[in-house]
Order: structure tokens, then sequence, then C-alpha cells
């Protein structure tokens, strides 16, 4: 029977190194389903992990699994081989790292639903982010139960969260932060715009950008039908990311978040771009790891606006929300509480699961090997009557335990109501 201690976390964030460094454990090659399972199977089998979900946000690189196994210095030392095989020699996964286990590691998982350990404390993206990277383990079949489990306490924690507390009022967000740094800069409402990436985030930006008057935009994206999507919100063009080099109607504001790995503006296509054009440019880059080559910083004439430089303006929504931070542990501290009754009882009715299995063997066994010369000796009446005496028996023994199970299960999960 699994117990509550086989909950592991092992996670990368803002808090535990460098922002630009988390850009070194975010998975690669894992744009599609095929890919990321293919990843996914062999970190489990390697590390021999039941369970495992994968979450990469723009300030985090989180690993939720179960396994008997303890975090110690010998499972980092296999988890980055196996998971990090070219990590750059001065950065280690052990010092990059915080490790959480059993009732720890399920505190973790509400904070961070609840944004309580995001950067931006009360942003509700992380929620979303959360719910998707399990649909997309679940579907190629990464979770079982254990994480379903945590993943719906988690969420049903946020939700109250934010409902029952002003952590989530004025909602602020990395993409807020971003916009506002830009409108500081006081850009033309007629900016010509390109955005590279259309997935949440750059949709997110799109409308605030809208929102405050621009209009003049270019979509490129991996996928060309997500990029018309994106477009057709913004009435622009959209194109295929691999003809980036070849567009040739300028630009004043380029915005890229995509999940690739290896910067997509290089050199070479941010020359193709500015189309001889030495004006200055404003570069705002949400990727993690960055999508523009840090030297287009020293080598242009930019503003460059990222995640790492929006510190100052995270420090004035933190105090901000501070206030709300003692409320919000006391709910996820009663959640925690509940789930440790929830998840015993849940092993209990999957234990019971096996009764009925169990039951008809035994039953079996009795008549083909333990009494079998015997019932074979009785008149056909008489095994007949035997025979149906211990299917009432059978159906009797199966039912009281499992009616048991379901009762005490019940039991538990009215508590919360």
């Amino acid at each position: 029977m699994n117990t509550l201690s086989s909950y592991k976390i092992l996670t990368i964030t803002h808090k535990s190194t460098q922002l630009k460094n988390i850009g070194n454990f975010v998975l690669s090659g894992i744009d599609n389903d095929f890919a990321l399972q293919q990843k996914l199977e062999s970190i489990k089998q390697s590390l021999g992990l039941d369970e495992l979900l994968y979450l990469s946000t723009c300030n985090r690189v989180l690993f939720l699994f179960t396994s008997s196994d303890e975090i110690d210095n010998l499972f980092l030392k296999r988890f980055e081989s196996e998971v990090y095989p070219n990590l750059a020699s001065k950065i280690s996964l052990k010092e990059s790292s915080v490790r959480y286990s059993g009732d720890e590691a399920i505190k973790h998982l509400l904070e961070v639903a609840s944004s309580t350990d995001s950067m931006v404390i009360g942003e509700r993206e992380i929620l979303r982010q959360l719910r998707e990277a399990y649909d997309r383990c679940y579907k190629v079949g990464a979770t079982g139960d254990s994480i379903r489990l945590a993943i719906r306490l988690a969420i049903e924690a946020a939700k109250e969260v934010y409902s029952t507390t002003r952590i989530g009022q004025k909602p602020v967000s990395v993409v807020s932060l971003a916009i506002r740094n830009l409108l500081a800069k006081k850009p033309s409402k007629d900016a010509r715009i390109i955005l590279i990436g259309a997935g949440q985030t750059n949709t997110l930006v799109g409308k605030f950008l809208l929102k405050y008057g621009f209009h003049n935009f270019v979509v490129f994206n991996r996928s060309l039908e997500n990029a018309k999507e994106l477009a057709s919100m913004l009435d622009c063009s959209a194109y295929k990311l691999d003809q980036i080099s070849k567009y040739k109607g300028g630009f004043d504001i380029l915005v890229t978040c995509t999940a690739a790995t290896e910067p997509i503006i290089t050199n070479s296509i941010y020359i193709d771009l500015l189309q001889n054009n030495d004006d200055k440019k404003i570069l705002i880059d949400l990727s993690v790891p960055n999508n523009i080559d840090h030297s287009i910083q020293n080598n242009f004439f930019t503003t460059y606006i990222e995640i790492e430089g929006l510190k100052e303006l995270v420090s004035e929504n933190i105090a901000f929300r501070e206030t709300e931070i003692n409320d919000v542990q006391a709910i996820i501290n009663k959640r925690l509480k509940l789930f440790n009754k929830i998840f015993k009882a849940r092993q209990v009715e999957l234990a019971m699961k096996e009764v009925p299995t169990q039951i008809k063997a035994i039953r079996e066994h009795a008549v083909s090997s333990v009494f079998k010369n015997e019932v074979s000796s009785l008149d056909d009446d008489v095994q007949e009557l035997i025979n149906r005496m211990m299917s009432y028996m059978e159906k009797r023994c199966i039912a009281i335990p499992i009616k048991a199970a379901k009762e005490h299960l019940a039991g538990v999960v009215s508590t919360k109501k």
C-alpha cells in the first residue's frame, strides 16, 4: 500500500537559483505528446519512479513524482545524470534545486497552485499552467491515482484561496509587469510589433497591447494554425516561425515567448529583421530560457525587458499581498490535514479492489483441489446446492468489506463539506 511519504517534489525556482539558470533545467525536445511520453517514461524507468509530473513556467521547473526512494545525494546524482547529462559544469542540480517529501511535498504543491511561491504572488496563471501540465502528463500515461489526488487537492485549495482571501486582488502577472515596463518607455501606438510565439503568454500580451491602443502586429509561431488564431484576435498576418528571417516588414517592438530551449532570435536573424533600420528597438523576452541571444543587447541599440529585470516591480507586488499570506497558509494547512485522511481512505479503497479476485480464487481452489474428491463423490443435486451456497457466501464476503471501505471514505470526504 502506498504511503504519503512516497510523494516527492524536486524543483528549481527563482528562490533557489538565478532566473537565467532555470533555463538549463527545462526539458528540451518535448514539443509533442510522443516526445514527452518517451522522455518521462525514460526518467521513470531509470530512476524507478511510479508516477511523474513535469511542470515548466517562466520562473520554475518542477518534478512531482511518487517513489519509495529518498531524495538523497545519490538520488540527485542519478537524477542529474539521467535528466541533465549535459548540464554546464558550473551549475549543479543539488545547488540549484529544493526537495520536498511527504507532507512537505503536498504542502509545497498547494503553495505553488495558490501562487504564494510564485515570483508574482497572487497571479493565477500558475494554476492554469499546473492543470495543463497535469493534463498533458496524464494523457501520455506518466501519472496515476496518487498524483491525480494531489492535483485535485491543489486545484480545490487554490480555488478556495482565490475566492476567500485578497491575495488575488488587483491581479498582477509577469506579463502585466512587462507591459507596465514597456508603457514606461512611451512607445508610439503605431509601433510595429512582432510577436514570436502564440501560446497563452503572448495571447495575454496581445490582449494588453490591444487594451492600450496598439494595433500594428504580426505573429510568428511554429504552428501556423495557432499563429492564425492569435492573429485573428489581433487582426494581423500570421507566419510560420521558420519564415522569420525572410520577414521584410521591420519592427519597433519584439516580444518572444516560446518553449524553445535555444535562442530563436540570433544575431544574424536580428540583422535580417532590422532591414537596415538603426532606430532603438524594444525587446521583451518572457521565455525561460531566453529566446533572444544575449549578445544582441551589446551589439545593437535596444531596450531589453526580461523576467530577471522585473524583480523591483515584483517586490512592490509582494509587499501589497504579504498581509494575506497567513490566511492562505491556514487554508493550506486545513487542506493538508484533510488530504492525509482522504489519501489513507483511498489506499484502503484500492486495496479492497483485490478482495473479489482473492475470494474467487479461494473458492476455485477449494472446489478444484482441497475438497475435490469429496465434492465429486456427491450427487449432482447436492453439488448444485453447495455451488449455490458458495456463490451466495462469495457475494456476501465480497460486499461486506467493500461496503465498509466506501462508508469510511464517504465519512472522510464529508468532513470537508
